[in-house]
């Protein structure tokens, strides 16, 4: 994806309070009696293992991602926890994701969201695991379990069951490779197609506008904000 510029608008919460909280927490068991040894390593070996502890946590995360001074990326998520000190710097989204892809004239090409995801910093990988559902411009509907997106390669792959619905037809297979806009794929393993009853067609061109709507302005599948807010 080239070099890209994170702009983060969001309610920050560090570890800050965590981290004076143990340090009085170990000072307390030191200071009393020495059955509480054991309690104490305890604490001390969790707090001292940096890799294991989250460098930052952030709440309500809505970020946009430049590419070569281009805006291409939305990220929306309840929970960010980043792990800059471990031996491969990751970040982790326990609460979902919703990413927004955009093309040059900031219109949007495609998206996706799952129930968990984590981003390989230094491979430029996003996994996401868990009701990944994805939509492109054509309104194909890619639903499968696991998703990998590799930034470097600017592809987007899956070995896990995937279920592919399109205007005139329901494709079942099993893992695909695509571009990034998910307009160009290939189905590794096709199980079945099936072509779209007459009525379900109708009803899927009724919510072409809706389904549209609702990825223009990103709000529809993003992950719920405090007080109810998308």
């Amino acid at each position: 994806m080239g070099n890209s510029e994170f702009t983060t608008y969001t309610r920050n919460k560090t570890l800050a309070g965590i981290y004076v909280a143990l340090s009085v927490a170990v000072f307390v068991s030191v200071f009393f009696s020495s059955c509480e040894k054991k309690i104490k390593n305890e604490v001390v070996k969790g707090f001292t293992d940096i890799k294991k502890v989250p460098t930052l946590r952030t709440l309500d995360v809505t970020t946009m991602i430049s590419d070569s001074g281009i805006t291409r990326y939305k990220i929306v998520a309840k929970e960010w926890l980043m792990f800059e000190n471990a031996d491969e710097p990751y970040w982790y989204f326990p609460q979902g994701i919703y990413v927004e892809q955009f093309d040059s004239l900031f219109k949007t090409e495609a998206f996706i969201i799952g129930d968990t995801a984590i981003y390989h910093k230094n491979k430029q990988l996003w996994e996401l695991n868990g009701n990944v559902r994805m939509e492109n411009v054509k309104d194909e509907i890619f639903l499968t379990q696991q998703l990998f997106w590799n930034q470097r390669k600017q592809e987007i792959y899956s070995d896990s069951d995937i279920h592919i619905q399109r205007v005139d037809k329901i494709i079942e297979g099993k893992g695909f490779v695509s571009n990034e806009s998910m307009t160009r794929y290939t189905i590794k393993q096709t199980n079945g197609i099936f072509p779209m009853k007459e009525g379900e067609a109708q009803s899927s061109q009724k919510n072409d506008s809706a389904r549209m709507a609702a990825r223009n302005n990103a709000k529809h599948y993003a992950p719920k904000q405090e007080g109810g807010a998308r």
